[in-house]
């Protein structure tokens, strides 16, 4: 198993947005103590970029941050676990995971934002709002993913505050609200946003959302899908310390569990 610490945070552009970077080191030596094994650090520059045709940072996204993460992924060897950052960062690895296993691969998107707008409808231009639409192969060109996720592949848990494009989205069966209806699904990716989390549950939340789940549920969900061959995970938007993070470890643990039993 590969462990990516990726410390992008130009796909965010809320009040702790520069805090991702620390918190994706904090959260990945957690990773690696918890799980085993080292830590690949993935360079990502701090520089911000304008926003160009409704995409905050679009110059940064698509230049060095990308070239880095896919020269990470050329040959992992086994599953790769992506510690974000912003959730721009699954772009990448998912994207691979795709290439590599084929139309059949689905999606288990734990996360409070369904994160399926377009640069036309996001109210504030953040990608991290974006990245799982453009895993479709929707939106804008230089981020829609080829080859795209089936539709119906991909699975929203514990998502609960969505945009009027998100849910249009879902009512033309772009994602599913229950494992039970994947179809056709041979291997798995597990994205874990943490604000899937109540804010009284982990305070190191960059985008916090009332009505969150404990981390024991999270951790009940992430043991269900054992059956799945897992192919990989990503771990995203941690703003919390070293300290902070230490709560986390079943988190980690359970990933862990799904990635070792391949």
């Amino acid at each position: 198993m590969l462990i990516n610490a990726v410390p992008q945070r130009q796909g965010a552009v809320g009040p702790r947005a520069a805090e991702l970077p620390d918190g994706c080191l904090a959260l990945a030596e957690l990773a690696g103590h918890v799980l085993g094994r080292p830590v690949h650090h993935v360079r990502q520059t701090l520089e911000l970029s304008e926003v160009d045709d409704g995409v905050a940072n679009r110059a940064v996204l698509t230049g060095p941050n990308r070239a880095a993460q896919l020269a990470a992924l050329e040959a992992p060897g086994g599953p790769v676990l992506t510690i974000g950052g912003d959730c721009g960062v699954e772009l990448v690895p998912i994207g691979v995971a795709r290439f590599r296993h084929g139309p059949g691969l689905g999606v288990v998107w734990f996360d409070a934002h369904p994160d399926l707008n377009t640069a036309a409808t996001s109210p504030s231009g953040a990608f991290h709002g974006m990245v799982l639409r453009s895993l479709f192969g929707e939106g804008d060109p230089e981020f829609a993913a080829d080859p795209a996720i089936e539709p119906g592949h991909v699975v929203l848990a514990g998502t609960r505050v969505f945009d009027p494009e998100e849910r249009a989205a879902v009512g033309r069966g772009l994602a599913v609200t229950s494992v039970n209806a994947l179809v056709g699904v041979e291997k798995l990716y597990v994205h874990v946003d943490l604000d899937v989390l109540d804010p009284a549950e982990f305070a190191g939340l960059n985008y916090p959302e009332p009505g969150g789940w404990t981390i024991s549920r999270l951790v009940a969900e992430l043991d269900t899908l054992a059956a799945f061959d897992v192919v990989g995970a990503g771990i995203t938007e941690c703003v919390g310390t070293s300290r902070e993070v230490e709560v986390l470890e079943p988190v980690l643990a359970a990933v862990g569990r799904l990635l070792q039993a391949r």
